[in-house]
């Protein structure tokens, strides 16, 4: 983010991977906030294991796309996953687009 701040630039711009700034800092939702515009891209997956956006793992996605939604944003968000083995994939997108859909 520092480097989007001192270019200071509309071009210039980050993908957020939530999965990854949950294991790195853990403050998501703080740094969404103070951040979402140097953000032009969303990545959400399931932590621990970039598994389903679901109840059993550490983030509540729910929240964290009412947060993004309460931010204004208007770019991407992308469900980048592993599919849990027997798990209908297709079902598990869908619960995926519910959860997100604020």
């Amino acid at each position: 983010m520092d480097v989007c701040k001192r270019v200071n630039s509309p071009r210039v711009k980050i993908l957020f991977d939530i999965y990854h700034a949950q294991i790195a800092d853990g403050d998501v939702t703080r740094t969404l906030r103070d951040n979402i515009d140097w953000i032009c891209h969303i990545h959400v997956a399931g932590a621990p294991g970039r598994l389903e956006i679901d109840d059993t793992q550490e983030l509540n996605y729910r929240f964290l796309a009412n947060v993004i939604a309460d931010t204004g944003y208007k770019g991407f968000v992308s469900h980048e996953w592993r599919p849990i083995a027997g798990h209908d994939n297709v079902a598990a997108l869908e619960k995926c687009f519910k959860i997100l859909d604020v």
